[in-house]
């Protein structure tokens, strides 16, 4: 057995030594396990949709070994275990972003490369033809060549990155890309942000895992991806949202559920600086999705916008987020016994209890909620909002809502009760409310259908395939919508579907049996996690080999088919429910428009 740290409470660091994160073997030793997770700033020291969804698949697995490989910012960054992580984890290896935390990175010279003139003006030339390979050619293999010799810490003969150092680098750099509209100086200190990022994730050898699973693009599946090579293992990733398309829209200031393509960087209309940051994530998405076996999308119409960012649908097998339904039965009970009240008492005479359940986050749209509130007070609606999620992630912006709730008069109308236990408040919300720019498929979705109780929210993510699109269960029964699906950033559709729904108790009754039907037809945890074991197990997952090996510091191919359960209809074509999966050849076909 492995000396792991559970809990780093009782560690105290030495003068001069980084705070040892929960998790970290104290000997250094790191066991070969069957699945290494791999994350940015989530599972386990931070809570979020994301990291509650790999908590599912860790227990839900529970005969396979996983390690975490955790890429945080800093060393000052969350390291405490806020999730109990299961005994099936093995340990976790943080990654630390920040230049400042590798010194080896800041000390490194061009003298370094032991090379003269003329072959470091080669190796530069050699790194931009790589580049071009990629941008022009969607060609990955120069780069990954370039990675084997100059990164990756099993391999390397050189340090690369101090090329970025050399007058020839420069030189080369601005001859080849002549039109870049940016100074000397701006172009190197940009560069070198670059140099020590990919240096973060690429210099180390990680432990070996089996499956090196990524849940994002971006330096995950970077990281994942490098390490699967360095050991001769397999890479799988997994998006829960596009990470490229939404750092993308981040950096750019637009809305999260905008379109982006691999060719916008050469397009847009943005700074020299903005057109280089574009570059870089574009194009390590693109540079990253060819190697993995298997790619799993949380609904079918990621698979083709995934597509236009060097996605590979042959590749793409949709498996949802789900939920044990019966840890629901009560919460549904109540609600029917609810409806039957609301019945006999009259809709009109109600006080309607809505809820959001969300972080306070300008994504997640509560302003506009704010305003769809005022605007049923206006109409005579007797309603009261429930505001609850964590209302310290962006201070800001939570005090802004809180400003305009007193501005609108809507303090009586509206309660923020920050983070709670969502699944023990479930009884008393009727109808719940997701007026947000940019989701995958949450899973309070889920826990709220598996009470019952009916939504409006908007169109983004998986939220129409969840909500809205025809799901027919394995034994064949089919099941409508359990809500209403609108656009986003439009408070007055918003208040209208609500009045839709709260002032027609058929409706209601029709959306809350459907709620509780769809989630029992297609979206169950067991289903789920069965789907992740069968492809962790294709990637060489619970080979006894793999897991009696330990050492100190530290693909195969196979995305073959997996059983479907269940489908969801659109139109004349059918899919796979999001309770089983869609097999490689078939994903992407039944996607919806």
């Amino acid at each position: 057995m492995v000396d792991v740290v559970k809990s780093n409470q009782d560690v105290v660091p030495q003068d001069g030594e980084r705070p040892r994160p929960d998790g970290v073997p104290l000997d250094g030793r790191y066991e070969d396990v069957d699945v290494a997770i791999v994350m940015e700033s989530t599972y386990p020291y931070l809570k979020g949709g994301v990291s509650a969804v790999v908590h599912d698949i860790i227990t839900g697995n529970p005969d396979l070994r996983f390690g975490i490989i955790h890429i945080a910012w800093c060393s000052t960054s969350p390291l405490k275990d806020l999730y109990t992580m299961p005994s099936n984890v093995a340990w976790v290896r943080v990654v630390y972003l920040s230049m400042e935390e590798h010194e080896d990175f800041l000390r490194t010279r061009p003298q370094d490369l032991h090379m003269g003139r003329r072959d470091r003006r080669t190796l530069a030339r050699r790194l931009v033809s790589a580049l071009r390979s990629l941008a022009e050619d969607a060609d990955p293999g120069p780069l990954w060549d370039l990675i084997t010799d100059g990164m990756a810490a099993s391999t390397r003969r050189y340090p690369l990155w101090a090329l970025l150092g050399t007058q020839e680098f420069m030189e080369v750099y601005r001859e080849s890309m002549p039109c870049l509209g940016m100074s000397m100086a701006d172009l190197f200190w940009l560069l070198r942000d670059f140099f020590s990022l990919a240096y973060a994730v690429l210099s180390e050898t990680m432990p070996r895992a089996a499956v090196y699973h990524a849940h994002t693009t971006g330096y995950a599946a970077l990281l994942a991806a490098n390490a699967a090579r360095e050991h001769g293992t397999s890479y799988l990733l997994t998006e829960h949202n596009l990470y490229v398309r939404d750092t993308v829209n981040t950096l750019l200031g637009r809305r999260m559920d905008q379109i982006v393509t691999l060719a916008d960087y050469r397009f847009f209309d943005v700074t020299p600086r903005e057109r280089m940051w574009m570059a870089w994530w574009l194009e390590m998405g693109r540079m990253c999705y060819p190697t993995a076996y298997t790619t799993t999308y949380l609904y079918p119409a990621a698979v083709e916008e995934a597509r236009a960012l060097g996605g590979d649908p042959s590749k793409a097998v949709v498996i949802p987020n789900g939920v044990v339904v019966e840890e629901f039965d009560a919460a549904y009970a109540a609600r029917r016994a609810v409806t039957g009240r609301i019945r006999a008492e009259g809709a009109d005479e109600h006080l309607w209890r809505l809820v959001y359940i969300a972080r306070v986050v300008p994504i997640k749209g509560l302003m506009d909620l704010i305003e769809s509130i005022r605007i049923l007070r206006d109409r005579g609606c007797r309603i009261h909002l429930d505001v609850c999620g964590p209302t310290e992630h962006v201070p800001e912006y939570y005090e802004r809502c809180r400003a305009r709730i007193v501005e609108l008069d809507l303090a009586e109308l509206i309660t923020i009760r920050g983070t709670v236990k969502v699944r023990e408040c479930l009884t008393e919300f009727d109808l719940f409310l997701l007026p947000s720019y940019n989701e995958g498929l949450p899973v309070v979705s889920l826990e709220t259908m598996g009470a019952g109780i009916p939504t409006v929210s908007t169109d983004v993510g998986a939220v129409r395939t969840v909500v809205e699109t025809e799901v027919v269960g394995p034994d064949g029964r089919s099941w409508g919508p359990c809500g209403l699906v609108i656009p986003p950033g439009d408070p007055t559709v918003m208040a209208d579907c609500v009045q839709r729904i709260i002032g027609d108790m058929d409706f209601y009754e029709r959306l809350s049996l459907a709620a509780r039907g769809r989630v029992e037809a297609a979206y169950d945890l067991r289903r789920v996690n069965a789907s992740y074991n069968e492809i962790y197990r294709r990637g060489g997952a619970g080979r006894r080999e793999v897991r009696r090996r330990s050492r100190r510091g530290a693909g195969r191919r196979g995305a073959g088919r997996v059983a479907r359960v269940g489908r969801i209809r659109a139109g004349r074509r059918t899919a796979p429910a999001a309770g089983g999966v869609i097999a490689p050849s078939e994903a992407w076909e039944g996607g919806h428009s």
